[in-house]
């Protein structure tokens, strides 16, 4: 087999990427500047690849990806041209994943990091005398930032987590910032939306808040207004689609301890929006996390919090059809299968 170069352009929906002369390891915030997401790299979780992929386009059968030791059980998948090829378990201890068995000519190649642990690639291998080029995404650049329910962690697996459903069947340049545990409208998170290339964002807010009696009744609506005109410091006409919770049962109607009930954030939100509007912000718009994933759908989340592999799919299919029939996002260009 003939080993490629480890090119930081391979990675793809990194927000950037850790190089040494042994390694790749992708981060889902800029990496040199950890410290200043608190704590620790929002809460650790911006180490695990959520959405990232190695990208290229080859006539290679098979692709050998070398890797640090993992610490952890993981999953890797191989799409080609868009389809599930092979998914691949990486026990703790091992050191690759080899995906044999591609379909014969040029192809586009994408391997699907573990959400779940942080991957550290040090090697690319693909057949003696094969063919290969890098992968320019000229596709509609969709953002997502959320909490555990868009970082997606107990999906089936890396590919069929619902933000990397939609951004499949949409045909969107994906990077996902859902932080398991987190999503407390940082403002350095914020500020890197800001400077990131954008044509679509969204914005899934108010679980961990909630469930974390972080913001109050009082400072809930500031730091969401605030973290929505941070982001339009540069994003000035960029679409940006806020989704309230999806359905809770715990905290649906139950005010938690600083006076915010799930009912209660999904009007504030609604009114941040109006007061956004109102000041000449018209590119929002809300998506309702009952229309999304409401109570009919509650027997698919099993702890009931989290969507279930089924649940991925529901997630995925109607966030689709809400982005289809309200957000004007336009222009698309197909990713050369």
């Amino acid at each position: 087999m003939q080993q490629l170069p480890l090119i930081e352009k391979m990675i793809h929906g990194a927000v950037s990427i850790e190089k040494t002369e042994t390694y790749m390891k992708p981060w889902r915030l800029p990496y040199s500047q950890a410290e200043l997401f608190l704590p620790n790299g929002i809460g650790g979780q911006a180490e695990l690849p959520a959405g990232v992929r190695i990208v290229l386009r080859s006539n290679t059968r098979q692709i050998r990806i070398g890797l640090l030791a993992v610490s952890e059980m993981m999953q890797m998948d191989c799409l080609v041209n868009g389809i599930l090829n092979k998914a691949l378990l990486i026990h703790s201890g091992e050191t690759y994943a080899n995906f044999n068995d591609l379909s014969d000519g040029s192809k586009l190649i994408e391997i699907y990091l573990s959400q779940k642990t942080a991957v550290s690639i040090t090697d690319i291998w693909i057949d003696e005398g094969a063919e290969w080029e890098l992968v320019e995404d000229s596709r509609l650049h969709w953002i997502t930032y959320g909490s555990s329910i868009t970082h997606c962690y107990y999906s089936e697996s890396p590919s069929k987590t619902w933000p990397a459903l939609v951004s499949n069947k949409l045909d969107f340049n994906l990077t996902c910032l859902g932080y398991s545990g987190n999503c407390f409208l940082e403002p350095m998170v914020a500020r890197m939306i800001r400077d990131m290339p954008a044509d679509f964002i969204s914005i899934c807010a108010g679980i961990n808040i909630i469930r974390g009696n972080a913001l109050s009744d009082r400072t809930f609506q500031a730091a969401l207004l605030g973290f929505i005109q941070i982001i339009r410091d540069k994003q000035k006409d960029v679409p940006i689609a806020i989704i309230s919770p999806i359905f809770n049962r715990e905290f649906e109607k139950v005010e938690n301890k600083v006076g915010l009930s799930i009912e209660k954030t999904r009007k504030e939100i609604l009114q941040v929006i109006e007061i956004l509007k109102n000041a000449g912000d018209q590119h929002l718009y809300y998506f309702d996390g009952l229309e999304l994933f409401g109570e009919d759908f509650e027997m698919y989340m099993p702890d009931g919090l989290h969507p279930n592999a089924e649940g991925d799919k529901i997630m995925a299919a109607r966030f689709q059809q809400m982005v289809e029939a309200n957000v004007p996002v336009q222009g698309k260009e197909k990713m050369k299968k």
